[in-house]
């Protein structure tokens, strides 16, 4: 389906046949191309961005090719403005992958675990030197969320399609991102760092001083805690996830247990608890900010449908929310991006 919806893109803008000196009918197939640097001119842009590395696999790098070349037929006539190199590995290779398929190069990388290509920092940054690209396309998963590499990128000279280091550092960390939330008066659910506020540092990290307080540093604490906000709660380690450093807790008995496994599991990770919502909906708000500190939010949606704390699909819109209230959760999400200066 992707490569027959590549194949009417370049079909679509096939030029037109025309006789010498006669111009072509307005109402014929004709399209009327502009160049990329004409486009960026036009739009007070300052950077031409054409050779774009896919740091990805799979369904991430085959949407990611044919959503920018949908953009580049329909804003500049033409789907061959940009240029992608990918990244493939063994594996993809000899799957035949449809992503190397669309790109108009690609580079092998090694096989074996993401850690070896698709998450190995390093190596992204010396691919995207070696084809001199103009930016780097994370997608999601592998390396998209290591700060590392839009810093790398950076100091490499090669722009990183995505946040910045300072605020995927800020925003990856589960108790200052929600302490910057509480911050920018995004609703919160009652938890053991409530009415504790910071302003984000050039680094990317909050104040130690509320960080610390936002910890809780012994079982008699997170006891105590767990009676203020009632039972039940979610104890969490901040450093984990895929289902790791997590344990719901109903009581305190419950929750002597719970704070032991979490610690050994993601051990010197610092704890934090909340409410547990029960019968709730997973409902995110998805959205896109540019170096100017402008953030809208575009559409949401529902990621309910889950195993093991592991999202299974995505579904969108999320039609179970009331509109005015998710309305309000898209203002609240647009703060917390401005205040921390989020792009991408």
């Amino acid at each position: 389906l992707a490569q027959a919806k590549l194949s009417q893109l370049r079909a679509a803008h096939r030029p037109v046949p025309t006789t010498a000196g006669v111009a072509p009918d307005p109402g014929s197939a004709m399209t009327v191309k502009t160049s990329l640097e004409e486009y960026v001119k036009a739009h007070g842009g300052q950077r031409v961005i054409r050779r774009i590395l896919i740091a990805n696999n799979g369904m991430a790098a085959t949407k990611a090719i044919l959503s920018m070349r949908q953009w580049a037929f329909n804003e500049l006539g033409s789907s061959g403005e940009l240029e992608f190199i990918a990244m493939a590995s063994k594996d993809d290779l000899e799957a035949n992958a449809e992503f190397i398929r669309l790109a108009d190069s690609y580079v092998e990388v090694p096989p074996g675990k993401n850690v070896n290509n698709y998450a190995n920092v390093p190596l992204i940054v010396e691919i995207a030197k070696q084809k001199a690209v103009d930016c780097v396309w994370p997608g999601w998963g592998h390396a998209s969320e290591k700060p590392e590499l839009p810093k790398a990128c950076a100091e490499a000279g090669i722009v990183f399609l995505g946040p910045t280091a300072p605020v995927m550092h800020a925003l990856g960390d589960k108790i200052a991102s929600t302490i910057l939330a509480q911050s920018s008066k995004v609703p919160c659910i009652p938890w053991n760092g409530e009415g504790i506020t910071a302003e984000i540092q050039s680094d990317g990290s909050i104040p130690e001083e509320p960080f610390k307080r936002a910890c809780l540093q012994s079982y008699e604490e997170a006891k105590a805690c767990a009676k203020r906000i009632g039972y039940p709660v979610v104890l969490k380690a901040s450093e984990g996830g895929g289902g790791k450093g997590i344990r719901k807790c109903a009581n305190d008995e419950e929750l002597k247990v719970g704070w032991e496994q979490v610690t050994a599991e993601v051990v010197g990770s610092p704890i934090f608890m909340m409410q547990l919502c029960t019968g709730a909906r997973h409902l995110e708000v998805q959205l896109v900010g540019d170096e100017y500190g402008n953030c809208v939010a575009l559409i949401g949606r529902d990621c309910s449908t889950q195993r093991r704390f592991q999202k299974i699909f995505e579904e969108g819109p999320p039609t179970i929310a009331d509109k005015d209230d998710f309305r309000e959760a898209e203002k609240a999400a647009q703060r917390l991006s401005m205040s921390v200066g989020y792009r991408g």
